[in-house]
């Protein structure tokens, strides 16, 4: 049983999935995955299980620096921390699969590998060790916000509007703290979508079905989308938000889930709550489609980076029942869990890729795109 399971109450699969054909973990760390020539090195579970290892070291400097925690206490916090969740690794690295105390038995997953580090957190006493990083990257990304959105309200024609906001996506998903990668280079710029929208990878990326996404959303009228979204900052305010806005201006309600509790630096609905008020008070669409609950926020019920569409909360189940596309954007939800998902009815899946392992799994580049549109199949 997964650790987070104690959060889970009165979760249930989202009813637009087809849960005869879906597994949420889009590749098998124990056994292997191959999607191309067999003579193509793939990563193998030493490989994943590293992937998490170079993430200690960001998580620990986050939790040694937490205010939440008394500051005596803050560094032998952190070690035990970083000591508990390497032992965990170290034992899956060498045994391929462990039985954890209190957390039950655990093979490697990218979901059980995640929440495995969200429990080593909470048994020290963490809750939300990037509250302070959150705050501050929402804070620049709403300044910029209306910039971005005069950019785009320029741009008259539709499909290259929507191709720009998309882009606009992929540029907002590098402010990922769970990747090694990003979260260096984070540390050196900061989250500048910009100069990142400009020098995002030549096509074609990873998986890249832009111009399907472009000429169904041409001829398609969509009622209703529920968005799952990732990151905090410039993800959710310069990415997902004008995606969002875009889809209110062509008629379609929005619904935007988002984490019920704290996973890196995932922004949780409560927080998604109070940027929305701020870009609405500031932009008369955001402003008039939540005056309207043509634009709502809803939390997911899920507590990692990545989600299994089978533990979904009320909230999401409600507002989906009349839902006819859905969107899942980040690596976490959309290409590391639900890339291959199939759902009953339209759905995209939207992330740039950041760590090196699943680029060579999809047989791209570090820092490619994912933008994979999936035709319902009732």
């Amino acid at each position: 049983m997964l650790a987070h399971a104690d959060r889970a109450v009165a979760l249930r699969p989202l009813p637009q999935i087809v849960l005869s054909e879906y597994q949420a973990g889009t590749f098998d760390y124990v056994s292997g995955y191959v999607d191309g020539p067999e003579d193509r090195k793939l990563p193998n579970l030493k490989d994943w299980i590293q992937v998490f290892r170079a993430s200690i070291p960001q998580f620990r400097h986050r939790a040694a620096t937490d205010t939440s925690i008394p500051e005596e206490e803050r560094e032998g916090r952190a070690t035990k921390f970083a000591q508990s969740y390497e032992g965990v690794l170290k034992q899956l690295e060498d045994d391929g699969e462990a039985d954890v105390p209190g957390f039950g038995h655990v093979i490697p997953s990218c979901i059980s590998l995640c929440a495995l580090r969200e429990e080593c957190l909470r048994k020290q006493g963490y809750e939300d060790v990037f509250k302070t990083v959150k705050t501050e990257e929402n804070e620049k990304a709403l300044t910029l916000l209306p910039g971005v959105l005069r950019d785009l309200d320029a741009i008259t024609d539709h499909s290259q509007r929507l191709e720009m906001v998309l882009r606009g996506v992929f540029a907002g998903n590098i402010f990922d703290l769970g990747a090694a990668s990003s979260a260096d280079l984070f540390s050196a710029n900061g989250a500048a979508f910009e100069s990142t929208r400009a020098n995002i990878l030549p096509r074609p990326w990873a998986v890249d079905d832009m111009d399907a996404v472009l000429q169904v959303w041409q001829r398609k009228h969509y009622s209703k989308a529920l968005l799952f979204v990732d990151n905090a900052g410039s993800d959710v305010v310069l990415g997902m938000l004008p995606l969002a806005r875009e889809l209110l201006q062509r008629g379609t309600a929005v619904v935007l889930a988002a984490n019920s509790h704290p996973s890196i630096n995932d922004i949780t609905a409560d927080e998604l709550r109070g940027v929305v008020a701020r870009a609405a008070a500031e932009d008369r669409v955001l402003g008039r489609a939540v005056d309207e609950e043509a634009l709502k926020v809803v939390p997911s019920g899920n507590d990692l980076p990545v989600i299994d569409l089978r533990r979904v909360s009320p909230e999401v189940i409600s507002e989906a029942s009349d839902a006819d596309l859905v969107i899942l954007e980040g690596m976490g939800r959309g290409i590391e869990t639900n890339l291959h998902a199939q759902l009953t009815v339209d759905s995209l899946k939207l992330g740039m890729i950041k760590h090196k392992e699943v680029a060579q799994m999809l047989n791209g580049r570090l820092y490619d795109c994912v933008c994979k549109y999936t035709e319902g199949r009732p």
